[in-house]
């Protein structure tokens, strides 16, 4: 499953150089998650990244995108 920056983001830019798939930018008010590019940080480590340095917790899980291990692994095999 991709993962969403919700409203609360204060715009801090600390998810932004943590993120090894280069998901994350910068939008309009906030940080934003493009979920075509976004493995949770799998095969890269253990925990997505992203939600390990976030100071406001606002990095969920976005149901929209419900992806198994194996397709975030061939997600990860095709952005090489």
């Amino acid at each position: 499953m991709a993962l969403k920056i919700t409203e609360e983001c204060v715009n801090c830019g600390v998810c932004e150089p943590e993120c090894p798939n280069e998901a994350i930018s910068e939008g309009s008010d906030m940080y934003v998650i493009d979920p075509h590019k976004c493995t949770e940080c799998v095969g890269y480590f253990d925990e997505p990244q992203c939600v390990e340095v976030c100071p406001v917790d606002c990095i969920t899980p976005d149901p929209e995108y419900k992806e198994t291990r194996e397709q975030l692994l061939a997600k990860k095999e095709r952005s090489k």
